[in-house]
């Protein structure tokens, strides 16, 4: 009796072939991948920033004014104890989520009360968390998406 044996394993061409294919698939697909989590960062800076200014806008319905700069948007979490002190303050707080969201890249967006753009200014210093900056690095503010 003979034994077939079929050899069951990949030759080393095949897979050299396959990781070429692969490779030359990243080429074309990973710029486009790449370039979009840029855009995916502005879109939730957006969001973020239309969902606290819904909150400031609850707030000023109860307490008939918004949080001043040194209540900040922590007021939104926590009753502030600082002047003046809210009269109606919603128990539970004005936000979903029991802290205020922090930008894309990790830090807090900086609040002003009243604004230099509007009633109240609310924004993200980038990526690089400091004022000024171009591309990724420029602040964004919500008085840009109005």
């Amino acid at each position: 009796m003979l034994n077939n044996k079929v050899n069951q394993g990949f030759t080393l061409i095949e897979v050299m072939v396959v990781i070429v294919i692969l490779s030359i698939l990243a080429a074309f697909i990973a710029p486009r991948i790449i370039g979009h989590t840029d855009e995916a960062r502005l879109v939730q800076v957006k969001n973020d920033m239309g969902v606290i200014e819904n909150a400031l806008k609850m707030y000023r319905l109860d307490n008939y004014v918004y949080p001043t700069t040194d209540q900040g948007l922590e007021a939104l979490i926590t009753k502030s104890m600082i002047s003046p002190e809210p009269r109606q303050w919603r128990e539970g707080g004005y936000l979903d989520r029991h802290s205020v969201p922090k930008d894309p890249w990790g830090f807090p967006y900086n609040y002003l009360s009243p604004g230099m753009h509007g009633e109240f200014d609310i924004y993200s210093l980038g990526a690089d968390g400091q004022p000024d900056g171009t591309g990724i690095n420029a602040d964004i503010g919500n008085w840009q998406f109005k």
